[in-house]
């Protein structure tokens, strides 16, 4: 799988600045990290490559045999872990995963396969209520890898976990996603580049907010 970005423009419905502007970029297999301050567009990139949401202008295409923002495109290609989870709330973590592979056309087999991997075979009947964060956390990223996508999508996949819960999804990540499997993961988490084959830093290129910048300089500056 591959990505390629062109020109890529997009503005927010209710703002008047561009956050990309003819923005250019290519994306290979492997794991890649999107690093950057908060609101610097890391969140909107995942969405704009799941077709979740469409740019202002420029291009998104990939070498999927499906059509960009189809629904066989998400369903087949797309595995997406939003920062809310969106794991069902009524349905067992079991049911959870195996949905989303039923409905990808995926053999049940790989829902089990995730469930191992991921060390969640002591919860597969508990109901997202009752898992702690960092199971939660698993169980988001099982379900999303049981589609066996050739695209995943990671929104902070980490965030808040300790380092146990990190180092079991960080191990999944690296060395059981398939070779030719595009992984993008926007993070805060330094500990992640440890898996990463590309750091994307969007501070380097893209504008910080000046004024917090302005602030940190100051003297006396209360923590």
């Amino acid at each position: 799988m591959e990505i390629n970005i062109k020109q890529l423009t997009y503005k927010y419905p209710s703002s008047k600045i561009a956050i990309f502007k003819d923005f250019d970029l290519k994306i290979t297999p492997g794991i890649t990290l999107i690093k950057g301050f908060s609101g610097c567009g890391k969140s909107t990139l995942l969405r704009l490559i799941a077709s979740l949401i469409k740019p202002s202008s420029g291009t998104i295409s990939t070498s999927s045999p499906y059509a960009f923002g189809s629904p066989l495109f998400l369903r087949k290609e797309i595995g997406f872990v939003f920062q809310q989870l969106n794991l069902l709330p009524l349905a067992s973590v079991e049911r959870n995963i195996l949905i989303a592979s039923q409905l990808a056309g995926v053999d049940s087999k790989s829902a089990v396969e995730w469930i191992d991997i991921l060390g969640l075979q002591e919860l597969t009947k508990y109901t997202p209520s009752k898992l702690s964060g960092g199971q939660q956390q698993r169980a988001a990223i099982a379900r999303a890898l049981a589609k066996k996508p050739s695209i995943v999508l990671l929104d902070e996949p980490t965030s808040g976990l300790d380092d146990l819960n990190t180092s079991v999804i960080c191990n999944a990540l690296k060395t059981k996603t398939p070779a030719d499997t595009v992984t993008i993961i926007a993070t805060h988490d330094n500990r992640l580049e440890n898996i990463a084959h590309e750091v994307l830093d969007f501070n380097s290129f893209l504008p910080v907010e000046k004024h917090l910048q302005e602030m940190v300089r100051k003297p006396n500056l209360p923590i």
